[in-house]
């Protein structure tokens, strides 16, 4: 039996017998911010992943939006289990490509942590109000560098944080990255399984509020992912996968590219594309409501600091602090905030 105090060294040397020489090795990690004395259990991004389940950002996502701003029914998706499709898509492909399942986890889970309450309404109103912009993609980078735990940060590793951070598309190319390109393979399939979770889910939850019906979707697309949502997912992911082990220059079975076939890639972009159309662009009920609470709020605390909690007052850019607050809110506590101060 493995000695307790080296099972973290069991782990690392599994990893490097069976994974790809295309992973990332947790024992080649170009580490952390602040160095730590290593797990005798866990290997540095089962570390990661795990302070990530734990933070205060990750409990919140239960409550903020996807979508669908305050649904009526119990089974929309939310952003937390948007959250955990997009792992557990990603670990199923870095599973069959032999790639680091545990750093895709771990980006997976904390690719969203930053995100707004309302969804991309609030996203957008953030954006439009704030000097320095807002995208939140770089709000879940840095709620897990500075605003986690106290103001101290996660303190995760390189590779954790580079996948957070680049995990943003381009509108009209899911393979196209809106901020760089992710330095690892992990990273990669990461960015990639967040587009085909919220694809699928979206539809789902589309055509559970009336907004649309399978029969509305692309003919083309459909002849080619399929006809319902559980054929549409595994086609996409399977196509991922056998994608991505033919492209390799090393040898066969090892990745070297993460990609799609050019014909599901297509359908994938053509629902995408579909989406913004008739679902995204098309805001519900809610959403004109939930873009004022969004702007009355950052104007208050804009004018009134002093309302703000302790660790959010920035003297050097007071607006700094109300977005990291305001992003943080779950779509509940920014409702409730608002209408205690009377601005809703």
């Amino acid at each position: 039996m493995t000695n307790p105090s080296d099972i973290r060294l069991y782990l690392e040397e599994r990893e490097r017998q069976w994974l790809s020489p295309c992973a990332a090795l947790s024992s080649n990690t170009l580490g952390r911010a602040k160095a730590e004395e290593p797990s005798r259990v866990r290997t540095e991004f089962q570390r990661d992943r795990d302070r990530i389940i734990h933070s205060k950002a990750f409990r919140r996502l239960k409550h903020k939006t996807q979508v669908f701003i305050a649904p009526s029914g119990d089974h929309y998706v939310t952003r937390l289990t948007h959250t955990l499709e997009v792992s557990q898509l990603a670990r199923t492909i870095t599973r069959a490509l032999r790639l680091n399942e545990d750093l895709a986890e771990a980006i997976s889970l904390g690719h969203d942590l930053g995100h707004t309450p309302f969804g991309h309404v609030g996203e957008e109103v953030l954006n439009e109000l704030y000097p320095g912009g807002f995208r939140h993609n770089l709000q879940s980078l840095r709620v897990v560098e500075t605003l986690e735990n106290n103001g101290q940060g996660l303190n995760l590793t390189a590779e954790v944080r580079d996948g957070i951070l680049n995990h943003s598309k381009i509108p009209g190319n899911i393979m196209a990255s809106a901020a760089g390109k992710p330095a690892t393979l992990e990273g990669e399939v990461c960015r990639l399984a967040d587009a085909l979770a919220y694809i699928n889910h979206d539809i789902g939850d589309a055509v559970r509020a009336g907004m649309i019906s399978i029969s509305d979707l692309p003919l083309q697309a459909v002849g080619i992912l399929g006809e319902t949502q559980s054929k549409m997912v595994d086609t996409m992911v399977r196509d991922v996968i056998t994608f991505s082990i033919g492209v390799s220059d090393l040898s066969p079975g090892l990745p070297a590219k993460i990609g799609m076939s050019q014909p599901v890639l297509t359908a994938c972009n053509q629902l995408r594309d579909f989406l913004f159309e008739r679902v995204y662009h098309n805001r519900d009920r809610n959403a004109e409501s939930a873009r004022l609470t969004m702007r009355n709020l950052y104007n208050f605390y804009l004018e009134s600091p002093e309302r703000l909690p302790p660790e959010f007052r920035d003297l050097k850019d007071p607006a700094r602090g109300v977005v990291d607050y305001i992003a943080g809110m779950t779509d509940q506590f920014a409702t409730q905030t608002a209408a205690s101060f009377g601005l809703i």
